[in-house]
């Protein structure tokens, strides 16, 4: 049994990663600041079941200005997934990315090394490719957005401290993840909301934008895989994605079809910094850590379209 510290936990992968970490009977000592990127009591229902499990521990701490060292005492990984995600406000609010992103993954990143963590595991993004990420993972960085920029500012720090004092790094780039619990600023979360309610849908562009799409047990499972062998994933860096690319107009069709309601749409400007196209490669991730994939598009979102509507259903606290 293993002891596990999950920075973000109580996020949308973090609170999965935590439950899938316990369910393979590890200890998990989870943190996150409650930074109100999105409403609070929705990462305290992440966190609900967690909590209830004699195996976990949670504290509520910033990275960017909490004492970290005893935090990370004892532990034999780090999963690093707090962040300030998603691109559109990172325009607006350079200062909560850098420190989120940049400030907090140094500190982070020190202190792991004077705590003499085994293992860190730092999860990135598919924006640090820029527009179009479809190579492997030595395709050009050309990140198009701040946040892309901030993600891979700390893979660059990440590098220096595995560089410069021997900490045992590996960084996962995924790719579009989605699933129950996708945080309500998401493409996905908003296509099903808005369809759900009849809300009118405001396509950025033309709807020609693709993604490979990555179900959120998928994506746990490719963490769990680089955490179980330190040996193959240490010093490493993969792409951590599922296997079909879509575009926006061709999955508000299936959300069409899995609903039976029909969706609203009108077409607005491109935002600045998306995305035109990604297919994660996982060659590498297949080959070194035995990566593979299982969720079908369809299965996935009618998983989240469920749980979309059974929270809907609950009333306000």
């Amino acid at each position: 049994m293993a002891h596990c510290i999950v920075t973000g936990a109580a996020g949308f992968v973090g609170s999965h990663l935590c439950e899938e970490l316990i369910a393979r009977g590890h200890r998990v000592t989870g943190i996150d600041a409650f930074i109100p990127y999105y409403p609070r009591p929705l990462k305290e229902g992440n966190l609900a079941g967690l909590r209830q499990g004699e195996r976990f521990t949670f504290y509520e701490a910033d990275l960017r200005s909490a004492d970290l060292r005893p935090l990370l005492a004892g532990a034999d990984a780090v999963f690093h997934l707090a962040a300030m995600a998603g691109l559109l406000r990172s325009w607006q609010e350079f200062e909560s990315y850098m420190t989120c992103n940049v400030l907090a993954t140094q500190r982070l990143l020190a202190a792991a090394v004077e705590a003499g963590v085994p293992h860190l595991l730092h999860i990135s993004t598919s924006s640090v490719y820029g527009r179009f990420a479809t190579g492997d993972e030595t395709a050009p960085l050309a990140p198009i957005s701040p946040y892309g920029i901030t993600k891979l500012a700390a893979e660059h720090l990440c590098r220096a401290y595995a560089a410069n004092h021997g900490l045992p790094v590996t960084i996962l780039r995924l790719f579009s993840v989605y699933g129950p619990r996708q945080r309500p600023d998401m493409g996905y979360n908003i296509f099903i909301r808005s369809i759900l309610n009849q809300e009118l849908i405001t396509v950025d562009g033309d709807g020609t934008d693709s993604r490979s799409n990555t179900y959120v047990s998928d994506c746990v499972q490719g963490l769990i895989l680089a955490f179980e062998q330190p040996a193959a994933s240490s010093g490493e860096t993969f792409n951590i994605g599922g296997g079909e690319e879509i575009s926006v107009i061709e999955v508000l069709r299936m959300l069409e079809e899995l609903t039976g309601q029909r969706a609203r749409i009108t077409h607005g400007p491109p935002r600045p910094g998306d995305q035109r196209r990604t297919v994660a490669d996982i060659g590498k991730a297949r080959r070194l850590l035995g990566y593979a994939p299982a969720a079908k598009l369809v299965d996935g979102l009618a998983a989240q379209i469920a749980w979309q509507r059974s929270q809907m259903e609950r009333p306000a606290p």
